[in-house]
């Protein structure tokens, strides 16, 4: 176990009120305007989002599809992946596509102190930007767990944290049929989509190949259009 959870671990079973303030307390401040769920426009325009690639199988069948269908998304990518195959990260920023940093190791920042959130945050941010060619524009906490070292960090980034409004895999692995359906249920004017170009939930990205071109025909269908976070937001 790595030193920061150690103490990390220590710090909750010594202290859970404190444990509980310091990561649901980030979350009321997150609710209370310290976090991005939509963007906040009438008109039937969504963002497609994509964490923890970049993926060397998956997110360029993913930007394939995308550029097929004209579609400018946005990808959080986790740092230390984008380090190992930076080809591909700057493939994203040269397509169109907002850059988004989604930590160095996609660590939950429930489980890190301050200290080790800024290096996780931090790291991330680096990375991503010496892989990608372009500083990311947005941060997205790995599974939306966030704590309350985290605003100051990025602040002083000028990186917004951005969550989802629609997240159509949901909790336990949903196919292809399935994810379509809820995404089109689930979608209003602004909604923040949320999916998975890589296997940090196993199987995600094949989910996601199967799922993509039909979401994105039915909620054309429904009168929906496609913006990056940038133009969302």
């Amino acid at each position: 176990m790595r030193p920061s959870t150690v103490r990390a671990a220590s710090w909750i079973a010594s202290g859970p009120a404190a444990w509980a303030g310091y990561t649901w307390g980030a979350h009321v401040l997150a609710l209370a305007g310290g976090g991005t769920w939509r963007g906040r426009t009438p008109e039937r325009r969504v963002a497609l989002t994509f964490d923890d690639g970049p993926d060397p199988e998956w997110t360029p069948r993913v930007l394939d599809i995308l550029a097929g269908e004209g579609v400018r998304g946005s990808f959080f990518l986790v740092g230390r992946r984008a380090a190992a195959i930076p080809s591909l990260a700057r493939r994203i920023a040269e397509e169109g596509h907002d850059v988004g940093n989604h930590t160095w190791a996609h660590r939950s920042l429930w489980l890190l102190g301050p200290r080790a959130t800024r290096r996780e945050v931090r790291d991330g941010h680096l990375a991503v930007s010496q892989a990608s060619g372009t500083a990311p524009r947005f941060f997205r906490a790995p599974w939306g767990m966030i704590n309350l070292a985290l605003f100051p960090i990025l602040r002083a980034l000028r990186t917004p944290c951005v969550f989802w409004s629609v997240q159509p895999e949901g909790l336990r692995a949903a196919g292809g049929a399935l994810q379509i359906a809820r995404a089109v249920r689930r979608c209003h004017p602004g909604a923040i989509i949320g999916l998975h170009d890589a296997n940090g939930v196993p199987g995600a990205g094949r989910r996601l190949l199967d799922a993509l071109p039909g979401l994105i025909r039915h909620l054309r269908d429904g009168g929906y259009a496609f913006s990056p976070l940038r133009d969302l937001l």
